[in-house]
């Protein structure tokens, strides 16, 4: 039997919760049972760390609520949550002489009336992915001309934004990093309740989760971190007295605080109590009571702290109860509608603004209306320059924000909406600021120039160390080395896994021999040939506002040393390459929400206007994420695009280690291994070569490596038997710690070493063996010297001449930018090696 906090651990907590002491989730557990004076003295303390972020913030005695329309699309979902009364059934709507879905001038009639009333948000709200268990509603969505939900919601919220002004909160439930991606241009915030981390009540029969397969905990997490890495201004919460345990409850708090740290997106958090419903599953179940509540509210704020913003409908309980509320902590009501109900909870009616706030008022608090994203990332991305909120959207926010007053980012007094442009019109991308693209740098390579934000962009470094901890052990030997080499000898391309990493972690002799295997392949497959392509790196901006925490390269736009080339200008260079003897330029920039929305088609377009014959290879996965929310096109769409503006193929950058545990500590807001997978075999698929990468030697570790190798081995396996070319090339990426954010914070080693060199080329060449035939060296990173090592370990192709290479010297790279013709032949003189030209796609260049 499981018995509840003691009273002498409650005490224990209370008095420690009193003297501001951090809170374990043990001692959460505790005073989340507190009851009478305790439990007084509990909100008490929660209300004075309320109160003190009140006045950090710049908003004291202020609590705040967003006057909104309830949308409610559609109320078909595929979950099955035993206390929801908000969904339907196609037959019920039928009934009832309503659509599966909300049409659009249905929509935009709530929305027109809501502005009319001086609301400032258009909450959608919605069933999950209805389509996947209801033909209706796919087959009403076909009719309409949208491939799912998701589609029709964002070209909803375009609709509301040009013609109401009001700003969209999407709520839709589970989405994937992609989806946030598309539906960040078109939504300030965005929202979905984590309500409890309770495995217990998704998987056991019966029990509140039970059947409903986006409210498994570890997707609605999954949900809370894409939206930080992509830094959408989110909003979560707990739902209390579901079912859940103290215990489970404590923990669900302290997974909100743990994202709310780890990546500043999280907005607000929501706690809110259970209320049955009839005609549910849970109808006989008792409401939270208001103790219960009072002390769930309490914890959230003490475990959050005082920057956080928590809320609790006031609708819910009754109106003289909402002073018990505030009094626990809260310092926002949410949204609050003039026009429309409740459509989740409709048996509760929103309480009137003057009541509301005469209330709000007697608990010594002004209520000032804010807009759907809150006041700290409002003045983030308008004033400070943040990426909180897309560019698309900074005028219709601008349009209601007070930016002058005394709490600056809250709703300017009596303002009324009015439609604005979403799309911006294609200009041409101008020129700005610094174009000579390098950096001063130390004495030691280390750059003066870090971003203005460097400190905070990068999220939580506590966090992060935390999360690098179980990525970087040291592989173990699983396999006698005679044994792992003699099967590698005899099938290279199919060595299982624990003989890839018995010869990924070999020493001594054994590494002599797994070099010499791979030496012996490499002459075999190409001969002795070391081939480069003349070519010019052009990095068309180094604006990115990704977060990528090993990377030294990327500026904000307001930071002295950001640039942003010309059409006309990176034209001019692809002719200049032309004219030195290139025939490729490889083009990768920032990901910069700035860009127009053509910008990657006019770019590639302005190159083959000017120079007809020059290859493009250009626009790491990365950067066709970014263009497909630019677009709203399909990653496909973009990439037919793409091809007919002059794209030839695509760099397989971005691709760091294909393993999301390393991926989320390297990284804050890059695409999964999943979405670069699916965007480099869409290239495949549609007639666009790709090269691969994998960067090593940070926070990683051989097994990641090995694993890496193999997620490329079954992308070509499907590019091959679709008649595709696939990989054009295999390219080890060692990492240069230098100047990387991730080293200088102590979290990332300083580099592979030269063993790890020798073996990531060596197996690269052995386990891709019969699949890509060429493994390219750095010379950017590793020098000459080291070149030439890896030349002799099973590669064969030096890259390009380069004549520009910001990224890898911005990050501290020793062995310059460029290198010429001659200085690659005397390269592979010093090994005895031939050195010739090649084309992008491994042919012999002719030029006229």
């Amino acid at each position: 039997m499981t018995h509840g906090p003691t009273p002498q651990q409650i005490r224990r907590a209370l008095a420690r919760a009193e003297r501001g002491a951090a809170l374990d989730p043990a001692e959460a557990e505790a005073l989340l049972a507190a009851t009478g004076e305790e439990l007084d003295r509990l909100t008490a303390a929660a209300a004075r760390v309320r109160d003190a972020g009140l006045v950090a913030a710049g908003r004291p005695g202020v609590v705040t609520y967003s006057p909104k329309v309830f949308i409610p699309v559609t109320k078909l979902c595929r979950d099955r949550c035993h206390y929801c009364t908000f969904v339907e059934t196609p037959s019920q709507a039928a009934r009832e002489g309503r659509a599966p879905y909300l049409s659009p001038d249905e929509i935009l009639e709530i929305a027109r009336q809501g502005a009319e009333l001086g609301c400032l948000e258009a909450l959608f709200t919605l069933g999950d992915r209805p389509e996947d268990r209801w033909p209706e509603a796919q087959a009403w969505l076909d009719e309409q001309g949208y491939d799912s939900t998701l589609a029709y919601i964002r070209a909803m919220a375009v609709r509301v934004l040009e013609e109401t002004g009001l700003l969209p909160h999407l709520n839709p439930g589970v989405m994937s990093w992609e989806e946030l991606n598309r539906l960040k241009p078109v939504s300030p915030s965005m929202g979905m309740m984590l309500e409890t981390t309770s495995r217990r009540l998704f998987e056991t029969r019966g029990l509140a989760h039970f059947g409903s397969p986006d409210k498994d905990p570890e997707v609605r997490l999954r949900v809370l971190e894409d939206a930080g890495r992509h830094g959408i201004p989110f909003t979560t919460g707990l739902l209390v007295g579901i079912g859940e345990t103290l215990t489970e409850r404590a923990e669900t708090i302290f997974a909100l605080r743990a994202n709310a740290r780890a990546y500043g997106a999280v907005q607000e958090v929501i706690v809110q109590n259970f209320r049955a419903k009839p005609d549910t599953a849970m109808r006989h179940v008792d409401d939270l009571g208001l103790a219960e509540y009072r002390a769930a509210i309490a914890v959230t704020r003490l475990v959050l702290g005082p920057k956080a913003r928590i809320q609790a409908p006031p609708n819910l309980v009754d109106l003289e109860e909402c002073r018990a509320l505030l009094d626990a902590g809260i310092d926002d009501w949410g949204g609050v509608s003039p026009l429309t109900p409740d459509h989740v909870n409709p048996e509760r009616p929103w309480p009137s603004l003057d009541r509301l706030r005469s209330i709000t008022a007697t608990c010594g608090f002004d209520l000032r209306a804010r807009l759907t994203v809150h006041p700290e990332y409002v003045v983030g991305s308008l004033v400070r320059g943040e990426a909180w909120i897309d560019p698309r959207l900074h005028a219709h926010v601008a349009a209601l924000a007070d930016l002058d007053g005394d709490m600056p980012g809250l709703a300017r007094e009596g303002v009324r909406p009015a439609g604005l442009p979403w799309q911006e019109p294609d200009v041409v991308l101008e020129s700005a600021g610094r174009t000579d693209l390098f950096a001063a740098v130390d004495a030691e390579g280390r750059t003066d120039d870090r971003r203005s934000d460097f400190a905070s962009v990068y999220g939580d470094w506590d966090a992060v160390r935390e999360a690098a901890q179980g990525t970087g052990a040291p592989a173990v030997l699983h396999a006698e080395g005679g044994d792992a080499l003699r099967a590698a000898e005899a099938d290279p391309a199919n060595l299982s896994d624990e003989h890839a990493l018995t010869l990924m972690t070999a020493e001594g002799d054994l590494l002599r021999q797994v070099v010499r295997l791979a030496d012996d392949l490499r002459k075999q497959v190409v001969g002795d040939d070391v081939t480069y392509v003349v070519n010019r790196n052009i990095n068309f901006t180094n604006v990115c506002y990704v977060g990528c925490r090993f990377c030294a390269f990327a500026q904000r736009r307001t930071d002295p040393d950001a640039y942003s080339l010309s059409y006309d200008e990176v034209a001019d260079r692809a002719q200049e390459a032309w004219d030195l003897g290139a025939t490729e330029v490889c083009m990768q920039g920032g990901i910069d929400p700035e860009l127009p929305a053509s910008a990657y088609f006019d770019i590639a377009a302005a190159v083959k206007k000017r120079v007809p014959d020059m290859h493009v290879h250009a626009f790491s996965p990365m950067e066709v994420v970014n263009g497909t929310a630019r677009t709203g096109l399909s990653i496909e769409d973009f990439l037919i695009k793409a091809r007919e503006s002059g794209l030839g193929s695509l760099p397989g950058t971005a691709a760091e280690i294909l393993d999301d545990e390393v991926r989320w500590v390297l990284t804050k807001g890059k695409l999964p291994a999943s979405t670069w997978i699916e965007i480099v075999s869409t290239a495949h698929r549609i007639g666009l070569p790709t090269t691969s990468t994998m960067m090593y030697g940070h926070v990683d570790n051989p097994r990641h490596w090995v694993g890496h190798l193999n997620v490329l081995k079954r992308v070509q396996d499907t590019a091959r038997e679709n008649g595709s070319t696939g990989f054009t090339e295999f390219v080890p990426l060692p990492f240069v710690h230098t100047s990387a954010p991730i080293y200088l914070a102590g979290v990332a080693r300083p580099g592979p070493s030269l063993r790890d060199n020798l073996a990531v080329h060596a197996m690269a060449r052995i386990m891709l063996h019969g699949r890509v035939d060429n493994i390219q060296t750095s010379w950017v990173k590793l020098g000459v010297e080291g070149t030439r090592a890896m030349l002799e370990a099973g590669a064969n192709d030096l890259g390009g001449t380069l004549m520009e290479e910001t990224i890898s010297r911005m990050a501290g790279s020793e062995h310059g930018s460029a290198k010429t013709v001659d200085e690659l032949v005397e390269i592979g003189a010093g090994i005895d090696r031939p050195v010739r030209e090649r084309t992008t796609l491994y042919g012999v260049p002719t030029r006229a």
